[in-house]
């Protein structure tokens, strides 16, 4: 790809990333209960379950429960991207700008950057109600950002995923749907409790499904807790997640165009 060339695809990917903030603004209903929601749960499992929940969590629930509900934002999102993804491709918004000049890799670029910047805002947002709520983090700078960047990483990956999910749905509504195994995954983790507390089966999909590590990784950098090799284990899982992702959507784009 020459110099040229990039500007242009990097001019058009800000162009896009501008009306997918624009869209949210105007349309913030779903923007606002994908971050609300995860805010809400934090609150309910502290607030009302806490007090049960505390002895396996070791010591404050909060500072325990607040890593793994970070990562709560991320799988969230990952249902707004795929029904605003869904909505372009069959409204036929998608089909127009193919015939406009305009990088092809823009399109899609836009969607994921403006999902990563509003999961970010949203994940600042939970911890602001955290810290209110008595979240006591141990985190200096460098594992503050470590942390953001862990917490970039995953929402990168999963809007990807969440891309070909709705480039794949008929419709907005099964659009929606698409991602509950991912929203549900945080669930089974060791976000709300310690896996060792779980039944053996499910305890084994736990500690080897993605947000465990994650969850661990997080909650090590920011309550200095042992992290071992869950960091590597994570930053595997972001990478990983981000290919498959890129190259599925990118795929199903380029089949959909040849049509």
């Amino acid at each position: 790809m020459s110099s040229s060339t990039m500007a242009y695809a990097l001019a058009d990917s800000k162009t896009m990333l501008r009306r997918s903030l624009l869209h949210a603004k105007r349309y913030p209903s779903m923007t606002f209960s994908i971050i609300l929601m995860p805010i809400i749960l934090l609150l309910t499992f502290n607030f009302v379950f806490g007090g049960a929940l505390e002895k396996s969590s070791g010591g404050n629930y909060i500072d325990y429960l607040t890593p793994g509900m970070l990562l709560m934002i991320p799988a969230y999102m990952t249902a707004g991207v795929a029904v605003s993804v869904c909505t372009d491709t069959t409204k036929g918004i998608v089909n127009r700008f193919r015939t406009m000049a305009i990088s092809q890799s823009a399109i899609l670029a836009g969607h994921v950057v403006g999902a990563l910047i509003q999961a970010l805002l949203g994940i600042a947002a939970m911890v602001g109600v955290a810290v209110l709520a008595g979240f006591r983090p141990s985190a200096d700078v460098v594992e503050w950002i470590a942390a953001f960047g862990l917490l970039g990483m995953l929402v990168f990956g999963l809007t990807w995923i969440a891309v070909g999910m709705g480039l794949v749905a008929q419709t907005p509504e099964s659009a929606s749907n698409m991602p509950f195994p991912l929203i549900m995954l945080p669930f089974l983790g060791s976000g709300l409790v310690g896996t060792d507390t779980m039944p053996v089966g499910l305890r084994q999909f736990a500690e080897y499904q993605p947000f465990t590590p994650l969850t661990e990784t997080i909650r090590g950098l920011l309550m200095g807790t042992e992290i071992g090799n869950n960091g590597i284990i994570s930053i595997a899982w972001c990478v990983g997640l981000a290919l498959v992702g890129y190259f599925w959507s990118t795929s199903v784009f380029r089949k959909q165009a040849q049509r």
